[in-house]
């Protein structure tokens, strides 16, 4: 898999999300942004310098305005038929040709524990392991039904990186006891995806395949590819933050917030709220 080749897809079309990516925060930096340019600073600052974001018809405008000047490198490609997430991702095929490629969602946002965005961690894993990666965060069992999972087994002498044996597209408690429990995690908590993947062309062959049948899952075709090539999963040292939550926008802002330059600001007048609230 060669690296310096990457591109990068961020998916935003669908009818409950595609809102969301134009919201805007105040970003780490105090500025405030659209979530998707937020996203698109991320994917630049990790070295990716083409972009193609998927769209519902007719959003292409609205998209490349919340971006500013960041549009000059990116692409708006629209979804023309609501046929299922694994869809959304092949609509980038031809922009992503034999190329690997950073997959990232658009009503995600992070925040990285270290001085290493969560999306450079992924890539970092990717090319040392030459293999498609997804990136995954330990989830209680109450939020299964928003996520994808996998199952699988801890790399010797890795830390926070598995084998991927198995991915579930948002299964029950019931089925993720008996399909995914992975050694060492805490009782009730699961691998859920983190809304990160780096993937290889293999993937968009396999959803061309599924595409066949009509609509297409992402989950569906990762868990095909995981029994034909080696599919590993990394703990990231960061979290996701989903604004389709209940409180996702605001509890989004605030971890920016706290994870930016005017942390100690933020802190005061989260205290000064929770005084007054109490008077």
């Amino acid at each position: 898999m060669q690296f310096p080749r990457v591109k990068a897809v961020i998916t935003a079309a669908g009818k409950n999300q595609r809102s969301l990516p134009l919201q805007t925060f105040v970003d780490r930096d105090g500025v405030t942004k659209s979530a998707l340019a937020i996203l698109a600073g991320e994917i630049l600052a990790a070295g990716i310098s083409e972009i193609a974001v998927i769209v519902h018809p007719g959003d292409e405008a609205a998209y490349a305005a919340a971006v500013g000047p960041l549009a000059r490198q990116m692409r708006f490609l629209p979804q023309p038929e609501p046929l299922g997430y694994g869809h959304a991702v092949h609509c980038a095929a031809e922009f992503t040709g034999d190329a690997p490629f950073l997959l990232m969602v658009g009503d995600h946002l992070y925040t990285s524990r270290t001085d290493v965005s969560c999306a450079a961690q992924l890539l970092a894993v990717a090319a040392s392991a030459k293999c498609p990666v997804s990136a995954v965060q330990a989830t209680h069992e109450s939020k299964l039904p928003y996520y994808g999972c996998i199952g699988g087994r801890r790399v010797q002498g890795a830390e926070r990186l598995y084998e991927v044996e198995t991915v579930i597209e948002k299964p029950t408690p019931t089925e993720a006891e008996q399909k995914l429990v992975v050694p060492g995690l805490r009782a009730g908590n699961y691998l859920c995806f983190f809304g990160m993947h780096v993937l290889t062309p293999s993937v968009m062959r396999t959803l061309a395949g599924i595409l066949e049948n009509g609509s297409a899952d992402l989950s569906a075709a990762l868990a095909e590819n995981a029994r034909r090539e080696r599919y590993l999963a990394c703990e990231i040292q960061g979290r996701r933050h989903d604004l389709d939550l209940h409180y996702g926008l605001l509890t989004t802002q605030l971890a920016l917030a706290l994870a930016g330059k005017d942390r100690e600001e933020v802190l005061t007048l989260l205290v000064e709220q929770l005084a007054q609230s109490q008077a």
